[in-house]
């Protein structure tokens, strides 16, 4: 019997009791409420960051993929928001005073609405009531007496003035040029060419000076009719604003008595009427419209939408703070963006057209973004953060950067801006915005911490019980029984990879869930239990494992070399874990040794065709400071060695297999052979001290699918470093195995440890004398090295 430690089958997987589940199923469970389970620090963290609302104190939200992350932080923010007051709304509302620069104007949650909905039925009434106005006869009969007035004083004015025409002998004639004086006979008759001729010089003289006093008087004639014309359009035009202001103020006075707190309301309402005043004939009717020549109705309503509003912003009344979740940032999408319309061929726009975005509508509450979607999307991340340092968000075109000719568009208003941003992204992400980007840290201080494990407890086990109930409540999935939920839980501790923690990566969990629950309603079961968990992990497997049966398709036909009985000298099994993105599993591979006279050292075949990653090429490098260190104390280390990954086509990388490494070259210089029914994984230091490494579970099992393919013999098994030993969760045929006798697993500690194990001889230590015993593995190590070292010496002499 082996003097070494065996773990047995309750040391290499955990199994979940389900005796200590005291219901049926998940249908007498009380489902989870929190929505977290098992990441207080998160909690905490997250918590905090909600209370503080300083500036800066924005929070990034780490964690890995599927550890509920994104769930909780929505739970979170939505539970803390409804508790807050709810903010106020937007609307952009026109610049009476510049267009191109609309004004932003805030109200009170539940009021912007119903201020759009007043300013629509004010411009609904004054559309319908100017007409009205215009069209009474009171308003007729007064501009019939302006006119009427105008036409009595511009006729006694001519009247005048063709009187004193006739006493100086002339008549006036008005034409399309102006009024002319025409001289007159004495019978009244205009003086024809040939009497005009026949006057003497004198007489003509004359004439032509009675014809230039009387222009004069004619001209000022026309200038006093003028001047009683603009008089009358005066009066005509004062008529129509107290008629319009009659007709429109108590329209406008209605809207002022629904705000009447609020100041920006009654300029608005000001600037409001004086542009109704000014454009009145918007208002009436007009003769392009009566005789069939209206605009189009783009154009028809761009006269009138500057009398409109744009609800930009609103909020529901009494539900808190808005919660906003933005799972597309572009630009546009998170910042506004103003549009335009094609009118007969030429791009229009207007203060109606300002459009808001995910920052407007989470003004006052909260933004949930993902990092990698705000990274990825152009000029997003730079306008977010100059949105949060200048606590205002502004609107623009991101296109009017590119163009080379400045074009004339709006300017919006800013809003300002108080929003508590929540990003989610993994902890690689934190760590390159920190690195890389200065003003990360003074917009982000908190940082929630997601782990992807938990403690293996009665109280988190209950937790999963509970979010498997809840689970199945919200998804419409049949509930699990007990045995399945044992089946879960020992699932959990496989994902994470210890047997003492449960995994908190809930996505891979629930894609079980889905399954099982599919394989029990194919089986048209009431309830899924632990065979239809079982049958689903199976089938999982089955369905991403095609590589890894082809591999050990190769090695059952020997085209892989790769031997589990008898012992050969300076080769050992060595086992590399294959990630598939979504399945991983162990390949068996064989390392060799050999060792030679010479003093180039430990040669690593691999570095020198530069399949060697640098991890693993420091694990190589170790081995020669592990031999220097034992056997060259009192003489140069006279060797040379070359070790080599047997058909390895592809880079080796990683440290794991050094331990493997060294035995082989400490068999390949005792020329003591090496059990081949064992596999090697564990990395060294320097003192001959072994390492934990990563994928325990799947170089196990890859190498226990080779051993079973060629026939157990109760002398195979698995050397891994003892602090590995917790992380074994195996799979039930290999747990049956070690229960049998048939397969082996050693928790190691030490190359000397180690190399007994793999040998059957003792690894040896050293007397007072320094020396090993001869016919210990170190013994003959240390002989071997002291010829080939005394060769070497003899070999320089004779040369």
């Amino acid at each position: 019997m082996s003097k070494h430690r065996r773990l047995d089958p309750a040391e290499v997987r955990r199994v979940c009791d389900a005796s200590q589940f005291n219901f049926h199923s998940t249908a007498e469970v009380e489902p989870l409420s929190s929505g977290i389970i098992g990441q207080e620090r998160a909690v905490r963290a997250m918590e905090f960051g909600l209370r503080v609302r300083h500036p800066g104190y924005n929070i990034y939200v780490s964690g890995l993929t599927g550890t509920g992350r994104t769930t909780y932080a929505r739970h979170a923010v939505k539970e803390v928001a409804a508790l807050q007051d709810t903010p106020d709304e937007w609307c952009y509302i026109y610049n009476f005073n510049d267009p191109s620069q609309p004004l932003a104007l805030w109200l009170p949650a539940g009021q912007g609405l119903v201020f759009a909905r007043a300013i629509e039925e004010l411009l609904r009434d004054i559309r319908a009531e100017l007409p009205r106005a215009f069209a009474s006869e009171e308003y007729q009969e007064q501009q019939d007496a302006i006119a009427r007035r105008l036409q009595r004083d511009s006729a006694e004015i001519l009247n005048q003035t063709e009187e004193a025409a006739r006493q100086q002998g002339f008549a006036l004639k008005r034409t399309s040029s102006g009024v002319m004086t025409v001289p007159i006979q004495e019978n009244g008759e205009p003086l024809g060419q040939e009497e005009y001729l026949a006057l003497s010089v004198a007489q003509r003289r004359d004439l032509e000076e009675r014809s230039r006093k009387l222009q004069d008087l004619v001209t000022d004639a026309v200038r006093r009719v003028r001047a009683k014309e603009k008089q009358a359009q005066k009066e005509i035009e004062e008529l129509k604003k107290r008629v319009a202001s009659y007709a429109i103020d108590p329209l406008i006075q209605r809207v002022r008595e629904l705000f009447s707190s609020h100041q920006s309301v009654q300029e608005y309402l000001d600037g409001y009427k004086e542009d109704v005043v000014r454009n009145l004939s918007w208002f009436r009717e007009e003769e392009s419209s009566k005789e069939g020549l209206a605009l189009p109705w783009g154009f028809q309503k761009r006269e009138f939408s500057r009398y409109e509003v744009n609800f930009f912003v609103g909020q529901e009344k009494g539900v808190g703070a808005p919660v906003v979740v933005e799972t597309n940032p572009t630009y546009y999408n998170l910042f506004g963006s103003i549009e335009y319309r094609n009118l007969m061929g030429t791009l229009a726009t207007d203060f109606t057209m300002i459009r808001p975005g995910a920052i407007h509508r989470a003004n006052g509450g909260y933004l949930i973004l993902q990092a990698k979607d705000v990274l990825s999307n152009p000029l997003s991340w730079e306008a977010l953060k100059r949105a949060l340092k200048n606590k205002e968000a502004r609107i623009e075109n991101i296109g009017e950067y590119a163009r080379m000719v400045p074009t004339t568009s709006l300017k919006p208003e800013p809003i300002p801006l108080d929003v508590k941003v929540v990003m989610i992204g993994t902890p690689l992400v934190f760590q390159l915005l920190n690195q890389i980007d200065e003003d990360f840290g003074k917009f982000f201080k908190v940082r929630v911490d997601f782990d992807n494990e938990m403690e293996y407890s009665a109280e988190n086990i209950a937790a999963y019980a509970a979010f498997i109930s809840a689970f199945c409540i919200r998804e419409n999935l049949l509930h699990f029984d007990k045995e399945a939920v044992a089946r879960i839980v020992e699932y959990s501790s496989r994902l994470v990879g210890n047997r003492n923690k449960l995994s908190t990566r809930f996505n891979d969990v629930v894609e079980l869930l889905y399954e099982a629950n599919s394989w029990a309603q194919t089986d048209g079961s009431t309830v899924v239990t632990a065979q239809h968990v079982d049958h689903a992990l199976e089938e999982k497997v089955y369905r991403s494992n095609r590589y890894e049966e082809k591999l050990q398709e190769l090695i059952q036909q020997g085209k892989i070399l790769v031997d589990v009985q008898g012992a050969v000298v300076g080769q050992v099994n060595g086992v590399a874990v294959l990630d598939l993105g979504d399945y991983r599993f162990g390949k068996p591979a064989r390392i060799t040794a050999r060792t030679f006279m010479g003093e180039k050292g430990v040669i690593n075949i691999e570095r020198e065709i530069e399949l060697s990653g640098q991890i693993h090429s420091k694990g190589v490098l170790i081995l020669s400071g592990y031999l220097g260190a034992m056997y060259a104390q009192g003489r140069p280390l006279a060797l040379s060695a070359s070790i080599c990954f047997e058909q390895q086509y592809e880079e080796v990388d990683g440290d794991s297999a050094s331990s493997a490494e060294l035995y082989a070259l400490l068999s390949s210089i005792s020329d003591v052979p090496i059990k081949q029914g064992l596999v090697v994984t564990g990395s060294v230091n320097q003192r001959g001290e072994i390492q934990p490494i990563g994928g325990v579970n799947e170089k196990v099992e890859g190498f226990f699918a080779v051993c079973k393919q060629r026939g157990l013999t109760g002398e195979q098994g698995a050397l891994i470093p003892h602090q590995n030993v917790d992380e074994l969760m195996l799979k039930p045929e290999v747990v049956e195995a070690v229960r049998a006798g048939l397969f082996h697993i050693y928790p190691v500690r030490t190359i000397a440890e180690g190399i007994e194990i793999l040998t059957g001889v003792p690894a040896g230590e050293a007397g007072p004398d320094g020396q090993y015993p001869l016919d210990s593995i170190n013994g003959k190590v240390n002989a071997r090295l002291q010829e080939m070292a005394e060769a070497l010496a003899r070999f320089g002499k004779d040369s």
